[in-house]
């Protein structure tokens, strides 16, 4: 469907996401994806399989914190430039 501007785009979103949202429950929508995310830390960590089941286990904590150690900065710094703007 095209939209006569972002602003139609951004409210056809928001009519979309609410409506799905009321008929159903937002932990069972992304329970399946947020499985997904975090099983691929391990398959990262160790693509062949390799390492024992324990420090595959502990690596893949330690990636999955640095991921979000990395988002943390990344919202932080985003922040700092806006509040730089902002003056």
């Amino acid at each position: 469907m095209a939209f006569k501007n972002k602003t139609h785009a951004r409210l056809a979103g928001k009519i979309g996401g609410y409506t799905t949202h009321s008929r159903y429950d937002s932990r069972e929508i992304a329970a399946r994806a947020t499985a997904g995310f975090l099983k691929s830390f391990p398959a990262k960590v160790d693509p062949e399989g390799v390492l024992p089941l324990e420090e595959r286990l502990r690596r893949a904590e330690m990636a999955k914190k640095a991921h979000f150690a990395r988002l943390s900065l990344a919202g932080v710094r985003a922040r700092q430039r806006k509040a730089g703007r902002a003056r």
